[in-house]
């Protein structure tokens, strides 16, 4: 036919139904409104398929062998590990799918018993040192004030160190009582005795202390007769060195002792002295 015939233009001219089609597929793929595809199953995901699957790649693998042999050669050795690995994920996975919501509870655990701890060694608490307790101070008995009684107390304290008897801390009190009425008292003539705790002063001389006894006469210094305990055991030192003074009276011993100039001034003290003096060994 020739090209310029009328015929022959038609058909030239006439769409071609094949490009319609694939124009037509090509809209559906890449326009706008195309058509969503459905969803593709894996078919590996299911356990038939697998097990057929297994199955299908043994048998292949059989049917190899077999022709190798018939050839003359020499037929490769099947991949049984690949199989069989194969079909225990299969039989593994068809296993789990199996399991019943209502399976066995699997028994409890024994818990290993505690094994008992060592006895704890008991803590050793040391307690606090106790703080000294202070001696309580005698109540004041026959008249006197507490700084009286407290004085009498250390005359009482020493005689009984001393291990004298009691007639010898009657004598002791009374001539206290007599010389300083029961006061350590400083004097005006020794301007160093206000140097030590005192409770007052007297002007005889250089007498100091309980007994009025004088530095210048021997019985010690300043510092030592201003302690109303060292001036107590003065005054019982000289005491015991009188021959018979258990046998005399009180105010006769104690003028053995002071060599005072009012040698009966003494005697007025003893029966008070006997009262502070019994109060203190109760």
């Amino acid at each position: 036919m020739h090209p310029d015939d009328p015929s022959a233009q038609k058909l030239t001219d006439a769409p071609s139904t094949t490009r319609t089609r694939d124009a037509v597929s090509t809209e559906r793929t890449i326009g706008r409104h195309r058509a969503p595809e459905p969803p593709r199953r894996a078919l590996l995901g299911s356990t038939p398929v697998r097990v057929a699957l297994a199955t299908g790649v043994t048998c292949c693998l059989g049917l190899g062998a077999f022709a190798a042999a018939r050839d003359g050669q020499e037929a490769p050795q099947p991949v049984r590990p690949i199989a069989d690995a194969l079909a225990d994920r299969a039989a593994i996975a068809d296993e789990r799918a199996s399991r019943s919501l209502d399976r066995d509870v699997a028994p409890p655990r024994a818990l290993p018993t505690p094994t008992a701890s060592p006895t704890p060694r008991p803590t050793v608490t040391r307690k606090a040192p106790r703080k000294p307790v202070k001696p309580r101070r005698p109540r004041p008995v026959a008249g006197l004030d507490q700084q009286q009684m407290d004085n009498a107390k250390i005359i009482v304290d020493v005689g009984l160190e001393l291990k004298m008897p009691r007639r010898a801390l009657v004598v002791a009190l009374a001539t206290a009582m007599q010389e300083s009425n029961l006061y350590n008292l400083a004097s005006d003539v020794l301007p160093e005795s206000s140097e030590y705790p005192h409770q007052g002063s007297g002007s005889d001389h250089d007498s100091v202390g309980l007994f009025q006894q004088r530095p210048s006469s021997g019985w010690g210094t300043v510092a030592e007769l201003m302690r109303p305990s060292y001036a107590a055991r003065a005054f019982y030192t000289a005491l015991a060195e009188i021959p018979g003074w258990q046998d005399m009276s009180l105010t006769a011993a104690a003028q053995a002792v002071q060599v005072s100039a009012y040698p009966d001034a003494y005697a007025p003290h003893e029966e008070r002295a006997t009262t502070v003096a019994a109060a203190l060994l109760a």
